[in-house]
């Protein structure tokens, strides 16, 4: 160990001559060394890397360390130093790095032995070059590209590792620039690359006619590939180019899955000026195709059987045919036979057993459907052959939607599926979303395939689990895409061959199956079960019958259909029916007992809940209450006897199981709740005084048991059981609340006595962790629904759970991560709702406020971070309202203020932020300069724009202080000039940012993270907003309610 920090020592010293010998030992230890040498080495080659003169020894290391790991160590050094302090570094010293990087290239590329032998550490020395590139390039090294052109002449190895640096250059300027180099040096950059260009497309054109050198041709198309998405289009459209790809290069096997990209790339280009290239384009790949490619190859068949290389062809082949039938689909009308056999191809690669491929050529037959169903006049006929064989691919290989939930495990068992997949679950949507505009444009013929695979399940010629769950899946699937006489026609059928399958095949697990599919189709149609109540009545006896199946799984299924149903066919239950004496609500509720006898717990809730939906469709008040009234019943019998006996002797609520049946009552009376909304009310205040004793009284058992036992006794058993008592009770409560319609009511009845309750308990728990984060969401949730009208209450909340709180959560950013959460959602509820309450706390309080805010906003856990900000916003908009406090709490916070953002922003964990910390800026500046600040807030000037520059531009300078004055002041001028202009003021921000960081060496590409998350948001409205004018598109259960009937 010793001897390690001796050679540590030996090695930092820059007075001596580096020990490469040392040094590689070092190295060894750290990849090949264990425990505490490995860590000892690491701490070594870390200090040294760090060393500002540590690239001096770059040279040395390189030329005689004999050991590859120390040599891409080196490298590591040099990079270091271009991305983090090239601008700092003499003038001189630049273009002696320069020079080295260059000539140890050309030494390492010149002949293809080592070329192929040093690959990853050559991939290290272009991926510098290309850090120096970026830094250096045109302004100090105008002539590169002229430089590595003529280079690449005189030899071909030196060409092949030539091409990778052109590659890896144009992927550091077009694909992954944002965010790395402020936007107006990328543009320059990308400008001068184009430019530039035809030396290097001359190259590339050299090559590929004269070239005989396999390796070289093939870097060649790979560079290539990269420039095609960005090159000026007359390269590819008005050379020899796209011949050269086709003739010469896509019928040679080492090459062909190369030029399929590069066609692929072509295809996606989208220009209405050279329409007849891309006819000849498709016309000519295709010819070519088949010859590769008969067209009676069996496609699924070769996949299976197929090399890498082989797959990745269908696999591009795929590729290119979609994008070119998206982008160009008219052009390719034109050929109707060369159309017609590409379609041909990817309809057989479609049945390709590989979900990967399958994706692609989904995403082609969705966008084909989708515009045929648009299109004015229909334009379908050249496609109906091929749209039927796509409707058979569709519905034999239809995804499992996340409803289903009775499957066949690998063992061949049934069994309850609790997955929600989320990638099988968009391929169920796109599928699904495709086979609604396939039938609307031939309803019949679907319903022919599926009639006609439904036989073949009855005469057992396709009978497996398998197939009948994906036909069912298939048909549930299409729910509203027909006219409503033909779905009525095509599901009785549908149903009749169902239950005859379930009549004829022997077997429970068989019965099993089958019944959870008729379940599963059923309770995708709820708009003919409106239509027919004869048998919606008949499903739902069926599916009380089914919650007595105590077959894996079909229960649950019982359930969940039932509960679907309840919601889209309330009304039907609560009105009486021809030929019935009365709704059928009230014999459900008579036979309650009867129908959960076998349920489990959590099945029962779910029973209450849609029980609960059917009542809440009855709109006259009485029988209404008269319902609920017989609907609690066996709830409430349970609870009377415990209260009773609890009344008798105390100690009954420390029984474990009547600390569960409790939680029980409570979890069903949520879910009660959760259905009937303000209706509710009559059964809450039936428990209610009683429910908060029984809070009191497991609260008081909790501390007991700590107290005697220490803190672990809240692991056991019993004492979760309690605590999940008093959790059920608060969000029982809350969630009354937030559902209720008249605040006077709830602010004279149930408020007094629940803060009574519920606050001192929190306020005087003296254990920290036994504290429900629930009181702070419950809270929250009172004062978002009460508003203003709760005001006067808030200084009393506070008093109780504020302090104590805060004390949990301020020692860390990590603990307590729920009541964190909560804590900063009843701070954001006061502060949007109750303001006047924030002014009417002792100053010393209200200090401790502000700081919880700044607190929540130097939080990592994102939620909490964007919940601090959104509360600063917003307090700084209600100060301006209220002009007698606005002025002392400017002089006194807002410099803190904009010091705390400015350390966020400048943050690398809390980039995601960027756009709120936009707008507080943004909000602050435009303040200041409008002179809507009625004090002053520096001690000697009475000018406060002036002094906010001069504050802003300090805190900068000290922050960072390798920038220059000139980029500061630019800095501080642009967040005055752009104040009221969000989106650039970000942009604004976001080059600051950038500038920040090339001194200090971090990666930025995290800076457009809230871009890509609101394009997203942006294009999932868009695609809902269109869903909803299709018929059938939107699941029956993701229809709005306005829109049913």
């Amino acid at each position: 160990m010793a001897t390690l920090a001796h050679q540590a020592a030996a090695l930092l010293d820059f007075n001596r001559k580096l020990d490469i010998g040392l040094l590689d030992s070092v190295v060894v230890s750290m990849y090949a060394g264990n425990g505490e040498t490995q860590r000892m080495a690491q701490e070594v080659l870390t200090t040294l890397k760090e060393h500002p003169d540590a690239w001096t020894r770059v040279d040395t290391i390189l030329e005689y360390s004999t050991n590859q790991q120390t040599k891409y160590y080196a490298l590591q050094i040099l990079e270091q130093v271009i991305k983090t302090r090239w601008k700092v570094l003499p003038r001189n010293q630049c273009e002696g790095i320069k020079k080295y990087i260059v000539a140890l290239i050309i030494k390492t590329s010149s002949d293809p032995e080592s070329l192929e032998a040093n690959k990853t550490y050559l991939n290290k020395l272009n991926m510098i070059l290309v850090q120096v590139l970026k830094r250096e390039w045109p302004k100090n090294w105008e002539s590169f590209i002229p430089d590595i052109v003529g280079a690449s002449k005189t030899n071909e190895s030196l060409c092949q590792n030539n091409m990778c640096i052109l590659k890896l250059l144009s992927e550091e300027l077009f694909d992954f620039s944002t965010g790395q180099i402020t936007q107006t040096k990328a543009k320059h950059l990308k400008d001068t690359m184009c430019s530039e260009f035809s030396g290097i497309f001359h190259l590339c054109q050299f090559v590929l006619e004269n070239s005989q050198n396999p390796p070289l041709v093939n870097a060649t198309l790979e560079t290539l590939l990269r420039f095609l998405n960005w090159i000026p289009l007359g390269y590819i459209f008005e050379t020899k180019l796209i011949n050269t790809l086709i003739f010469k290069f896509l019928p040679v096997p080492m090459f062909r899955n190369v030029t399929l990209k590069c066609l692929t790339e072509i295809a996606g280009v989208s220009v209405s000026n050279y329409d007849d290239v891309f006819v000849n384009l498709f016309n000519q790949t295709m010819a070519q195709l088949e010859i590769m490619l008969p067209l009676q190859t069996d496609i699924p068949s070769a996949y299976a059987g197929g090399q890498d290389q082989e797959q990745n062809f269908i696999q591009n082949l795929a590729l290119f045919l979609c994008t070119f039938l998206k982008e160009h689909g008219n052009l390719a009308e034109r050929s109707v036979g060369t159309l017609r056999n590409a379609l041909h191809y990817l309809v057989l690669i479609s049945a390709v057993d590989e979900v990967e491929i399958f994706k692609i050529c989904l995403e082609y037959w969705n966008s084909l459907a989708s515009d045929l169903y648009r299109a004015v006049p229909y334009a379908g006929v050249l496609y109906q052959e091929v749209l039927n064989k796509v409707r058979y691919i569709m519905i034999s290989r239809m995804a499992k939607p996340e409803e289903v939930l009775v499957v066949e495990n690998d063992n061949g068992e049934v069994v309850r599926e609790f997955m929600k997949d989320t990638d099988s679950i968009n391929l169920y949507k796109n599928m699904r979303e495709t086979l609604v505009y396939l039938t609307h444009l031939d309803y019949a013929d679907t319903e022919r395939i599926m009639t006609e695979k439904l036989q073949n399940q009855v005469n057992g010629s396709e009978w497996s689990w398998k197939n009948l769950n994906t036909l069912c899946w298939a048909i549930g699937s299409i729910s509203g895409a027909m006219h409503e006489e033909d779905e009525k026609r095509f599901l009785v059928t549908v149903i009749k061959d169902l239950l005859g399958l379930c009549e004829q095949k022997r077997g429970k697990d068989n019965k099993a199956i089958i019944a959870s599919n008729i379940m599963y189709v059923v309770g995708q149609y709820p708009r003919f079960l409106r239509a027919h109540w004869k048998f919606l009545k008949t499903v739902v006896n069926k599916l009380f019958e089914f919650m007595h199946e105590t077959h894996d799984g079909v229960q649950d299924m019982a359930c969940d259909t039932f509960i679907k149903i309840a919601l889209k066919c309330r009304r039907h239950f609560v009105t009486t029916q021809i030929g019935e004496s009365c709704p059928f609500i009230e014999d459900i509720l008579a036979s309650i007992p009867t129908i959960i006898c076998d349920l489990q717990t959590q099945q029962v809730h779910t029973f209450y809940e849609a029980v609960g939906y059917m009542i809440s469709a009855q709109v006259d008040g009485a029988t209404q209450e008269a319902l609920i009234e017989k609907y609690m019943l066996l709830p409430n019998q349970v609870w009377d006897d415990i209260i009773s006996q609890a009344s008798k002797n105390v100690d009954i609520l420390k029984d474990t199981d009547i600390v569960k049946q409790l939680a029980s009552i409570l979890k069903t009376n949520v879910r009660a709740c959760k259905a009937l909304n303000h209706a509710y009310v009559m059964q809450l205040g039936r428990i209610y005084l009683d429910m908060l004793n029984v809070y009191k009284v497991m609260s008081e058992n909790i501390t007991q048991a700590i107290a005697l036992n220490g803190e672990p006794v809240t692991k056991q058993p019993l004492i979760k059981s309690m605590r999940v008592v008093k959790k059920e009770t608060l969000k029982l409560i809350s969630d009354w609340i937030s559902r209720s319609n008249d605040h006077a009511m709830v602010l004279e009845n149930f408020i007094p006595p629940l803060l009574d309750a519920v606050l001192l308990d929190y306020q005087r728990t003296a254990v920290p962790s036994a504290r429900e984060p629930e009181v702070l969401s419950a809270m929250a949730t009172i004062v978002n629904k009460l508003e203003n009208h709760i005001t006067s209450e808030v200084p009393k909340i506070f008093d109780a759970v504020f302090e104590c709180t805060l004390a949990m959560i301020n020692k860390d950013f990590e603990e307590y991560p729920e009541h964190r959460t909560n804590f900063f959602l009843l701070l954001q509820a006061v502060n949007n709702h109750c303001f006047p309450a924030f002014l009417s706390i002792p100053p010393a309080q209200f200090k401790l406020v502000l700081d919880s805010i700044i607190w929540a906003f130097k939080h990592t856990m994102r939620n909490v971070a964007d919940t601090g900000l959104q509360i600063l916003l917003k307090l700084l908009q209600n100060v301006e309202q209220h002009e007698q406090a606005a002025p002392s709490f400017y002089q006194t916070y807002l410099t803190d203020i904009l010091q705390h953002v400015f350390s966020v922003v400048t943050d690398t964990s809390h980039t995601a932020g960027l756009s709120m910390h936009a707008s507080i800026l943004a909000y602050i500046f435009s303040l200041v300069e409008a002179n809507r600040i009625n004090c002053q807030l520096g001690p000697t000037t009475t000018d406060n724009v002036l002094f906010v520059q001069e504050f802003t531009a300090t805190l900068l300078r000290s922050a960072f202080p390798h920038l220059t004055d000139n980029q500061i002041k630019i800095t501080v001028q642009g967040m005055f000039n752009l104040n009221q202009d969000i989106p650039a003021f970000k942009e604004h921000l976001r080059d600051f940012l950038v500038q920040i960081r090339e001194y200090t060496g971090e990666d930025d590409s995290d800076l457009f993270l809230e871009e890509r998350e609101k394009a997203l948001q942006v294009a999932q409205a868009e695609k809902r907003r269109v869903q909803l004018s299709v018929p059938g598109i939107l699941n029956p259960h993701e229809v709005p309610e306005e829109m049913q009937d």
